[in-house]
This record gives C-alpha cells, structure tokens and sequence, in this order.
C-alpha cells in the first residue's frame, strides 16, 4: 500500500469545539501519523501521513469534524509522504 501525505486547511467554526483532540482520536483509529494545531486565523492546519485508504478517510471526517464545528471548507494538497512522523501529535 502506498504512503501519503495530506496537507490540510480546515476554515469554519473549528477552534473551541475540539477539533484538534477530535482530529488526533481520528487519526489514531486509522493509524495515521502527522500533526494538527490551529492557525491565527481560527482556521486549524493539519498533515496526515500514512497509508493512503486511511489518510483519504481522515481527511473526508475534516470535512464534518466533531459534532460543534461547522466545517465550511477543507483544502488539501497531496504529496508522496516523507515518513518524518512515527505518531499524530496536537500542536499549540
């Protein structure tokens, strides 16, 4: 199976609703490594590594997020993964 990486741009209502912890809980269900942090633009930034099945269906649950988002958009940017994350972190 193939290794990914996903570069991810969540905007909406994403902040203060545990996106971020919700996010990492996703990823490691699905063995996904990488790193998520919010933005000073209240949007929340995100890379998933892994394989790609598991990274494409991380990446669709951005799309709704945990139950108090509201998701308006999601932005990502495919790549070849580099294999520098061995776990998902939660970034301030």
């Amino acid at each position: 199976m193939a290794a990914v990486r996903a570069i991810v741009r969540v905007t909406g209502r994403v902040q203060g609703v545990w996106f971020r912890q919700s996010t990492k809980q996703t990823a490691d269900r699905y063995a996904v490594a990488g790193w998520v942090r919010n933005n000073p633009d209240f949007s929340v930034s995100a890379i998933f590594e892994g394989d790609e099945p598991a990274v494409k269906t991380v990446v669709e649950w951005c799309r709704q997020g945990p139950q108090m988002a509201q998701v308006d958009d999601v932005d990502v940017e495919w790549q070849s993964a580099t294999g520098e994350f061995d776990q998902f972190s939660v970034l301030r």
